[in-house]
């Protein structure tokens, strides 16, 4: 590469006096030395030639990689906490650069390590399948006369249940009978405990068990959950019985489970 000039090498020093301008093009100096060094290492053949210059790039990557290693070591800092550039198993924050132990959480979760324990046991209280004697003929042909016959009994309700669940949509009965289950407390502690585990099994939007309620409704609900009652969810549960009379149960009187029903009780007194 042709080398420049003495006269040429002062007027650049002295029109680019000044360190931010030189600055600006010293990597473009250095790439075309290197790009030199290459050419004549290539021309001569010796690679030993080829001096050891690397682009600002690879310089920057090597000093972070040298630093990420030495921050657990540096004074002052805890033991058993994460350094700066490692990411600790138990980082959890959405801070970026997830360096964080999160204590905040450790201790909320030991905050909230007995209620969750209560949620649990209070959750296994509610119903999950009743159990009633096997209905008689004259109970399932009253079914037939009207909706709430056939939801005043256990077996009507069990029934209707199972007919629920071919059309994925037993949540419905499920949220039905925890409000009933909670209409029964009195205890002001287990009915807040109660009312919000309906509200996550059945209110909220993220459940996969959410009931279709409309607007007006979840904002009630969303307001008395400040303070839960036993009929906090008084109006949400006569919108899903009035949307299981109308629209399930004329199906459900259709069906195969209905029919086989009926027909197996019908055989049954037959023969008696």
């Amino acid at each position: 590469m042709p080398q420049l000039s003495q006269d040429s090498q002062e007027c650049l020093q002295k029109h680019f006096s000044r360190p931010s301008i030189w600055t600006q093009f010293l990597p473009l100096f250095r790439a075309q030395r290197y790009n030199a060094d290459i050419h004549q290492t290539t021309e001569n053949g010796d690679p030993r030639a080829a001096p050891d210059f690397k682009p600002m790039g690879s310089e920057r990557m090597e000093m972070r990689k040298r630093q990420v290693p030495a921050a657990p070591d540096a004074p002052g800092a805890a033991p058993g906490q994460p350094g700066v550039g490692s990411r600790g198993s138990n980082a959890c924050c959405f801070c970026w650069c997830c360096c964080c132990s999160c204590s905040c959480l450790t201790v909320r979760n030991q905050e909230d390590q007995r209620p969750t324990i209560a949620s649990h046991e209070l959750r296994a209280d509610l119903p999950t399948w009743e159990e009633s004697p096997a209905p008689t003929l004259e109970e399932v042909n009253a079914w037939a006369q009207s909706f709430d016959k056939l939801m005043v009994t256990p077996a009507g309700r069990n029934a209707f249940r199972e007919f629920l669940r071919t059309e994925f949509s037993e949540e419905n009965m499920l949220f039905w009978m925890a409000c009933e289950e909670l209409k029964k407390e009195a205890n002001k502690n287990i009915i807040e405990e109660k009312a919000r585990i309906i509200y996550e099994d059945y209110i909220s939007i993220l459940s996969p068990k959410e009931v279709s309620l409309d607007s007006r409704v979840r904002e009630v609900i969303n307001r008395n959950m400040v303070e839960p009652s036993q009929h906090i969810f008084d109006d949400a549960q006569l919108q899903i019985y009035t949307l299981m009379h109308r629209d399930s149960y004329p199906r459900f009187m259709n069906s195969t489970v209905y029919k086989d029903l009926l027909q197996s009780l019908s055989e049954k007194s037959i023969e008696a």
